[in-house]
């Protein structure tokens, strides 16, 4: 029984980080794979170069936060950064990826 005990608890402590990072990365991308880690640099320069407007709004950007329907615009997102359906504008500063049609943020990129 001990032992039983012993290779479940140790079974639970290899799952676990598994388990959490499934989690964060269902929570961000929502089945869209978004931008891939190793695009974002070069993303973070693609929308510098486009010389996207940044709007200001006056709570913190973070995932969740829905932007207002009138002026913000949001831009596709070029292919060879991936295929999303997400969208990215600049607010407080900060590059967002939006779902389109709830213009909820669906993640900053930093």
């Amino acid at each position: 029984m001990r032992h039983t005990m012993i290779a479940w608890a140790a079974a639970g402590l290899i799952a676990a980080p598994a388990t959490a990072l499934a989690q964060s990365v269902v929570a961000v991308s929502e089945g869209d794979p978004g931008i891939a880690l190793e695009q974002r640099p070069a993303f973070r320069e693609y929308v510098v170069q486009q010389n996207v407007p940044n709007y200001t709004i006056s709570e913190r950007v973070r995932i969740g936060t829905v932007l207002p329907d009138t002026g913000v615009v949001v831009y596709d997102v070029p292919q060879r950064f991936g295929q999303t359906t997400r969208r990215y504008t600049v607010v407080n500063g900060e590059t967002v990826l939006v779902e389109p049609r709830t213009r909820r943020v669906i993640e900053v990129i930093d």
